[in-house]
């Protein structure tokens, strides 16, 4: 995995659109492109878009989120299908998420020991966490607001030596909250203990439960999963359908919480993201509320 060490940068990749209207995420700190919200207008043009900039860049995957009817179109040209989020798409279409690794290296899994132990945790399924019993320990939950970037870019910052979008600039926090992204913090005794956010997709009426967070003084208290529970409410009274996560393969405790939770595990993207200071595998989870 030294390689893609190596390619680490403390630029994070940039958001872009192509075509005519594609959105992607590129740049060489995940050493990838991201095709994140496909436009079908681009649909005869998105394969030489996507090659001509990994070519010119020199990346070494390009993984791509698109809507079931057009997969075939990737398939074709050389992409494998690696995992899919059923009824993604207004509660109706599946979204499939395809790769094309441009650099043997890059799909190869240097241990077998992280797909072991996720498929010992697969067949000896965790037991429901009772939330409820949480809220005892003198733990409170509130949705965050722009006067608390400053405590989440602290605490993401602790946490993760490197991630895929600039989480540790309070601008940019502030800019997502502006848009469409939501934060949910834990308190204890006033100090933000654990965060996350749900990155929500109103036309398409799902959300992306990501970027948890827990201070080390307060890791095994299973806040995560208190987290979840007050996102799945939130998210019911905004009427999105589907919830979803991209979640580490290497972070066991991460993938019992959605699998606690009743989400489904649908695939495993092979060296797919930047996080905590290298490439990780990412397995996907998803659930219809």
């Amino acid at each position: 995995m030294k390689e893609y060490k190596d390619a680490m940068n403390i630029h994070p990749d940039i958001v872009a659109h192509i075509g005519r209207g594609t959105i992607i995420q590129h740049g060489k700190h995940n050493d990838r492109i991201y095709l994140m919200k496909f436009a079908l207008d681009d649909t005869d043009v998105i394969i030489d878009l996507l090659m001509e900039l990994a070519e010119k860049h020199k990346y070494s995957k390009v993984f791509c989120k698109v809507p079931k009817k057009i997969a075939p179109l990737f398939l074709a040209n050389g992409y494998i299908l690696e995992g899919y989020i059923p009824k993604f798409y207004r509660g109706n279409e599946d979204a499939f998420f395809v790769s094309k690794y441009l650099k043997s290296s890059r799909a190869f899994v240097s241990s077998k020991e992280p797909l072991w132990a996720f498929h010992r945790l697969l067949t000896n399924y965790p037991k429901e966490t009772d939330v409820s019993a949480l809220k005892g320990k003198d733990y409170s939950t509130r949705k965050l607001e722009e006067t608390d970037v400053t405590q989440i870019a602290n605490l993401y910052s602790e946490i993760f030596e490197s991630y895929p979008f600039p989480i540790y600039d309070p601008s940019y926090i502030a800019e997502t909250m502006r848009e469409h992204v939501q934060y949910f913090g834990v308190f204890k005794e006033g100090e933000l203990a654990a965060l996350a956010s749900s990155e929500i997709d109103f036309e398409a009426k799902n959300a992306e439960m990501t970027d948890f967070a827990t201070h080390k003084a307060h890791a095994g208290n299973h806040l995560s999963s208190l987290l979840l529970n007050m996102m799945e409410q939130e998210m019911k009274k905004q009427h999105i359908k589907t919830l979803y996560t991209i979640a580490r393969l290497n972070s066991i405790p991460m993938n019992k919480t959605f699998l606690r939770a009743g989400y489904i595990y649908s695939g495993t993207l092979i060296n797919n993201t930047n996080i905590s200071g290298e490439i990780e595998s990412m397995n996907l989870y998803s659930k219809q509320i």
